[in-house]
């Protein structure tokens, strides 16, 4: 029954909310390149306000990023071996980007997003409060991207989006506990 509103909420998202313009914006939300001038930024606005103890938070934020992708990609897909919506052939699916031979669970784009979220928010989101809503959202367009163009069920962006959580959380408290914190005093 799960698996069957899994499919059936794919199709909405998928199939029946096609748009060209979410075509086009989805497609590249989702992909790497498009956030590079967050990442500069996010980069230069550490070690620009905050100097040597910056890079301990940049440090964490790769630590959080490499915890989520080898989670997500090395243990939990292998594991779980579940095949993606668009290498499913009993399922309608619109490919606005290429399969991949990857499995599908969990979505390591909802876990990276969502844990560097949750780590930047319970961090210095604590200080920049107004930063916090663009986070979730940011982490939810793109997890929400990876069902649009095909590549994952919304249950694999949901499972990703918590593991995602847990990890942050738990970076964030690693963080939090340093003998002397770096950020937040």
């Amino acid at each position: 029954m799960i698996l069957e509103l899994d499919k059936a909420l794919f199709h909405f998202i998928n199939v029946e909310l096609s748009h060209p313009i979410l075509d086009f914006l989805l497609v590249w939300i989702r992909h790497p390149l498009f956030w590079v001038p967050l990442y500069l930024f996010v980069i230069g606005f550490m070690l620009l306000n905050f100097g040597r103890r910056g890079y301990m938070f940049l440090l964490f934020m790769m630590l959080v990023f490499a915890t989520g992708d080898m989670i997500s990609s090395r243990v939990i897909k292998p594991s779980v071996e579940r095949l993606r919506p668009c290498n499913q052939n009993e399922i309608e699916v619109v490919e606005r980007v290429r399969c991949g031979s990857g499995y599908s669970f969990t979505s390591s784009h909802a876990t990276n997003h969502f844990s560097l979220a949750t780590f930047v928010i319970m961090t210095i989101g604590t200080i920049f409060r107004r930063i916090k809503p663009y986070l979730w959202t940011w982490a939810f367009v793109v997890s929400f991207a990876q069902i649009y163009v095909g590549l994952h069920f919304p249950l694999d962006v949901l499972g990703g989006a918590v593991l995602g959580i847990l990890i942050g959380w738990g970076w964030a408290i690693a963080y939090e506990r340093l003998p002397q914190n770096p950020i937040i005093e």
